[in-house]
């Protein structure tokens, strides 16, 4: 029988033989020690002690997730506080406006060909010479000095006035122009070379026909004739004032008072008022006055002019006034 250091007889273990020992627990093994207080743990639900983590790591993941959750609140406040900062101290940038690039002088062009065309519709066999002096000073060197015309027959221009101006660049362009000239009312379409501020007739003109002429709408019928005979006594004292500038007459039959004529047109006769339809108090009406025109000379008859008015009334007091007075655009009957 063994005896132990202490002096003691082992009774056994109960299950074994007197003196026997028990098999050595595996977990009492040095490197099984973790895997002990592990598989305690597992079999318990809790901790083993006090120093441990929670079930499956559970106390881990939460410490995880606070530390994502300050970071993001870290981040928005840190950007809450840059975006205004950065509006302030951001440079204001003004949007620049492309600049267009040169363009064709019409404005220019369109007087130079109106004097060119002075020169150019005008000839007669007795001032060619100087017609050709004259048009040197327009088209550009190697053209043909008279632009065409063989030095016979005569030509008188009337008048010109620009329609258009049609340009291909910024150095050609051509400038039509509504003429009258030998008793015909034609355009004249003049090619304008411009260069540096320079200006050049680059080649012949061309005649092209006037434009149609519209066919004017049919006149309304929607006329007050009780309002044409009310205003025939006003209107007619009116004008009789507005012909020669009777200041005291205009401030009776205009409110405000307008401008007369100065003398230059007598009055004749109110030979026509249309008046439509419309408001009690104001209305727009056209009026048709027959205009004595003084002689140029002194011993010649006086001829009549009839012309044709817009006029802008109001009621005031139980008086139609003339507030306002300009051309009409009222068809001309016969």
């Amino acid at each position: 029988m063994a005896r132990r250091s202490s002096g003691v007889v082992d009774a056994g273990t109960p299950g074994y033989p007197p003196g026997a020992f028990a098999p050595a627990d595996p977990w009492d093994q040095p490197e099984d020690k973790g895997r002990r207080g592990k598989a305690r743990r597992g079999s318990g639900g809790g901790r083993g002690d006090r120093g441990g983590w929670g079930g499956s790591g559970g106390r881990w993941w939460v410490y995880v997730g606070r530390l994502i959750l300050w970071a993001f609140l870290i981040v928005v406040l840190v950007n809450g506080i840059r975006a205004p900062f950065q509006r302030f101290t951001a440079k204001t940038v003004t949007p620049t406006t492309p600049t267009s690039g040169p363009a064709f002088p019409q404005q220019a062009a369109s007087s130079y060909a109106l004097s060119f065309a002075d020169v150019y519709l005008n000839y007669d066999p007795a001032t060619a010479a100087e017609r050709q002096k004259q048009l040197a000073q327009f088209i550009a060197p190697g053209v043909d000095p008279q632009l065409g015309w063989d030095n016979t027959g005569k030509s008188a221009l009337r008048s010109a006035h620009v329609a258009s101006v049609s340009a291909q660049d910024v150095n050609r362009a051509v400038v039509t122009l509504l003429v009258q000239a030998n008793g015909r009312l034609f355009q004249l379409a003049v090619p304008v070379y411009a260069k540096d501020g320079a200006l050049a007739i680059s080649g012949r003109p061309a005649a092209l026909p006037a434009p149609p002429r519209a066919a004017l709408p049919a006149a309304g019928q929607d006329r007050d004739s009780a309002l044409e005979t009310e205003l025939q006594q006003p209107l007619s004292g009116f004008f009789k004032a507005y012909g020669i500038s009777d200041t005291a007459s205009l401030q009776r039959y205009s409110d405000p008072p307008v401008a007369g004529l100065g003398n230059a047109f007598t009055f004749s006769a109110l030979k026509e008022i249309n008046a439509p339809h419309g408001n009690a108090v104001s209305r727009t009406v056209n009026a048709t006055v027959i205009w004595q025109v003084a002689p140029v000379q002194s011993k010649a008859a006086s001829g009549s002019l009839e012309q044709t008015y817009q006029l802008t009334m109001a009621k005031k007091d139980g008086n139609w006034y003339v507030t306002d007075i300009r051309g009409s655009t009222l068809p001309a009957a016969s």
